[in-house]
């Protein structure tokens, strides 16, 4: 809670501590618990020896697979792509590396050679030998098994890289890896019996055995000395076969899981009676939020304890979400994972006494101690209760709030102490009390924003339980107006913990349904829809979409009723989203493909040999292109738009297409000029809607007329009628067979249901207009046949030439295909898909490059700065 800030990436759990009640573990999915309420008082007698222990909970999995293993596999694989990029880009460096040692070894005697030959040959037998026997010796035979595996698989694939690189590989990666012996014979490009070597050590374990590390590696630096000096390898080679050793061995383990070490209940209670507990039976209860194995322990003659058991395994579990986290997020948003067990019992340890010395409600820590060398143990008294979820909204009453609240205020002021945050406040309760369980993710000293995130994430966690109303209403009466105002820029799912991320989606497209229910109910009781079949004007008003039911904007509107002053400005917590983490690297690739075509044939030499005439031509065409769109967007429109203000509004949207993907900027700015120009909201989203579905049909028409007209002609690299025909057919099939299976067509029917609702409708009204249809319909062609034009154009600028229809066939096949990357103004996935269409079409490389290019700086780039004034000049006019 506050105070002691606790995650926002995790839920608090409150537990509900009903005197007499039994615990009651939250959520239908979690392992077998038996938590049978057992008395405070003395244990029967059958039960107070400690030779009858029982321990109830699941088996653990004999085997499991670690996170960091897979990611040393990623590693090795790029350590292997990075030294073949470095024999490739650095011939001269390698050559004379391999020239210097070869000089070097012709003074090394040659009785000494003899000797590092033989003993390292011996080593290499002797020492996997010698440690194979010495882990039969302790039984540990299975962990044997894995390194043989290893080192087969490692041997197995050895030989493949062999054989590419001698048979297929560019030859300054031969060159790199492979020495050339007298006889033309080449050396293995990898050492085929030092990487099996490898493989098998690492699989079989060495992390806490220093000596045979130790010894591994001496043996490993000692034959690649040994290879070097006689020119058997080179230093590549021994890089390559390290790293193949190590990422086979790694692959290994995690594709047949490592032997699990994790403690059991047995070693769990051998290590409280250690540390002075009289532990009777351990019950497993459900997991903590991070993997956390947790245990109710009964005792003789004393209080139930709750312990909770962190290991190596837990700590690995959610490696990938908690990295992606430290990624998405800033870092004053997510918390830092301890990086040792030590580190992890101290947090806890630290965190647990500075709530209870707050005065927050929370179980008091009795004891802390290690168990074994890979995990270690937090006991904790035991208190009764049920998590906040799990208990009926019936049964949170005002006081239930209120103690919750009372807690968060505790955390963020606590007397002559730094303040500290829970991080993942979700709640359960004891009878009219609330009590903070899950304590591992808080922090001391912690900043506002994390205090605020607190707030943010129990304001949601209540609200989905008893509503915004309550929720916000509580938190105002235990923490102020202002305080809980402070949270309301932080109420974005993005801040909550991922539990409450997905009860909130679940509660958001609950009352998402019951809307459009409703709303769809509404329509049918008022006629609607026979109205707008029969051709009569309906009220606009129940054609207006259901307004929003966002559970957070409904937290939001309570808030400001309280301080209507409040910041709303969300915090900026993201520092990459998962859609820009795509476009970085789908830029990048395409970026690169781009980069690789330019270089081999330069745009700008064969651009600066344009026809002028044809660049000419081209630029009006680029020109007339917003003309179209200016007459597409006007005809739409029953209401009447003055066209010099619609044609900047096109204009403008080059320049909104620089930052916005290719189809989403238009569609806002269009939108946005339409209720700007007196038409209702719902209704200009209808109309610039209704722009789109007849311009994507309209798409396809061309895409298909053009398609069959260049088929019937001579050139065989444009597919034929029959082909266009066929594929007519497939699309039909696959509409069908779409409509047949329930799934899809329950998801079809969703999608397009907001199109009856008010694309349909609005065209509907427009039937009366025959004029504006027309005005419409000819807009969007124009503004295909204006960009089919302006490609046509540049490319007869360069002296190529081909025929209109496959013109227009490359530019709407790749213009398509282009724009479905989301990246801003499909920079890159366009050109490359034109650049490729064209070469596929017959057209030279060195002419469809510098085509594309003048192609995409008229219609894209030249117009951003016209587009930018557009833009301007329509905000000063209240247009935008």
């Amino acid at each position: 809670m506050t105070g002691s800030n606790a995650n926002a990436e995790q839920a608090a759990d409150v537990s509900d501590t009903t005197p007499g009640g039994e615990s009651d573990p939250p959520g239908p999915a979690r392992p077998r618990v038996d938590l049978v309420k057992h008395p405070r008082g003395p244990l029967p007698p059958e039960t107070r020896t400690s030779e009858h222990v029982s321990v109830d909970e699941p088996l653990l999995a004999a085997r499991v697979h670690r996170p960091a293993d897979l990611i040393r596999v990623l590693l090795g694989i790029l350590g292997i792509a990075a030294v073949l990029v470095l024999a490739s880009i650095a011939q001269n460096s390698t050559k004379g590396l391999q020239t210097d040692i070869a000089s070097g070894a012709t003074k090394v005697p040659g009785f000494l050679s003899t000797i590092m030959g033989f003993v390292s040959t011996a080593a290499v037998l002797i020492v996997p030998l010698a440690f194979a026997v010495e882990r039969l010796i302790k039984r540990d035979g299975l962990r044997v098994a894995d390194g043989v595996l290893a080192a087969v698989l490692a041997h197995g694939v050895s030989l493949a890289v062999d054989l590419w690189v001698v048979k297929a590989a560019p030859l300054v990666i031969t060159y790199a890896l492979t020495q050339r012996l007298p006889g033309d014979i080449l050396t293995d490009p990898v050492q085929g019996y030092l990487a099996p070597v490898i493989a098998y050590m690492t699989a079989v374990g060495m992390t806490s055995r220093p000596r045979w590390r130790v010894a591994l590696w001496g043996v490993v630096l000692l034959d690649s000395i040994s290879e070097l000096i006689n020119g058997h390898t080179t230093p590549l080679s021994i890089a390559v076969t390290i790293l193949l050793g190590l990422t086979v061995a790694y692959g290994t383990l995690y594709a047949v899981g490592t032997p699990n070490v994790r403690p059991t209940g047995e070693h769990l209670l051998t290590g409280l009676r250690k540390v002075g507990f009289s532990p009777v039976s351990a019950h497993r209860s459900p997991d903590g939020p991070e993997g956390t194995r947790r245990y109710l322990i009964i005792q003789e003659g004393a209080s139930p304890l709750d312990v909770h058991v962190i290991d190596r395994e837990q700590q690995a579990s959610g490696f990938f979400y908690r990295m992606w986290r430290r990624l998405q997020l800033r870092t004053v948003a997510v918390r830092s994972s301890p990086q040792s067990l030590r580190q992890a019992l101290e947090q806890e340890a630290l965190i647990a006494y500075a709530v209870n010395a707050a005065g927050a409600h929370s179980p008091h820590l009795l004891a802390t101690s290690e168990l074994g060398p890979d995990a270690v143990i937090l006991v904790y008294e035991r208190i009764e209760g049920r998590s906040l979820d799990s208990v009926d909204s019936s049964d949170i009453t005002d006081a239930v709030l209120t103690d919750a609240w009372g807690s968060v205020r505790a955390l963020a002021r606590p007397a002559d102490r730094p303040p500290a945050a829970h991080r993942r406040i979700g709640a359960g309760h004891p009878g009219n009390r609330t009590c903070l369980i899950n304590l591992a993710g808080g922090d001391i000293a912690s900043g506002d924003l994390t205090l605020r995130m607190d707030i943010a994430q129990l304001l949601t966690t209540l609200a989905l339980r008893v509503g915004p109303e309550r929720a916000v209403a509580s938190a105002n009466a235990m923490l102020g107006a202002d305080r809980t105002a402070s949270a309301l820029p932080l109420l974005q799912p993005v801040g909550l913990n991922r539990s409450t991320r997905q009860a909130l989606k679940l509660h958001n497209r609950a009352r998402k349904a019951e809307a459009d229910a409703l709303h769809a109910e509404q329509l049918r009781k008022a006629g609607v829809k026979a109205g707008v079949k029969a051709g009569i004007k309906v009220d606009d008003a129940l054609l207006e979409p259901p307004p929003s039911l966002d559970l957070l904007s409904q937290i939001r509107e309570q808030i400001l009723e309280i301080v209507p002053q409040a910041v709303v400005a969300p915090a900026n917590l993201q520092r990459l989203r998962p859609k820009t983490l795509i476009t970085m690297i789908a830029g990048a690739f395409a970026g690169y493909l781009l980069l690789t075509q330019v270089v081999a044939n330069n745009p700008i030499t064969a651009l600066s040999r344009a026809d002028l005439l044809w660049v000419l031509l081209a630029v009006a065409a680029s020109v007339l292109s917003y003309v179209g769109a200016a007459m597409s967007l006007s005809g739409f429109v029953p209401e009447q738009l003055p066209f010099w203000r619609t044609f900047l509004a096109q204009v403008a949207g080059s320049f909104v297409k620089l930052v916005a993907p290719a189809a989403v900027g238009g569609v806002a700015l269009n939108a946005r000029f339409l209720q700007r120009s007196g038409v209702r909201p719902g209704q200009a989203v209808a109309s610039v809607g209704a722009s789109q579905l007849v311009g994507l049909g309209m798409h396809i028409l061309l895409l298909l007329g053009f398609g069959f007209i260049a088929g019937t002609g001579s050139s065989s690299d444009i597919p034929s009628s029959r082909t266009v025909i066929a594929g007519l057919l497939v699309a039909a099939v696959l509409v069908l067979v779409a409509a047949a299976i329930p799934p899809l067509r329950r998801w079809l029917t969703s999608q397009v249901r907001s199109l009856f609702l008010g694309v349909v409708p609005r065209m509907l009204d427009l039937l009366r207009s025959p004029t504006k249809l027309a005005t419409g319909f000819g807009g969007i062609i124009l503004v295909s046949l204006a960009f089919v034009a302006c490609l046509d154009a540049s490319i007869r600028a360069l002296g190529g030439s081909l025929p209109f229809a496959t013109v227009a066939v490359v530019y709407l096949a790749g213009n398509a295909a282009g724009s479905a990357v989301p990246v801003p103004g499909g920079i890159g996935p366009i050109e490359l898909a034109l650049t490729g269409l064209l070469t596929g079409a017959g057209l030279p490389l060195s002419v469809a490059t510098p085509a594309v290019v003048l192609f995409r700086v008229l219609t894209f780039w030249f117009p951003v700065l016209p587009g930018w004034l557009s833009f301007t000049f329509l905000q000063r006019k209240n247009a935008l």
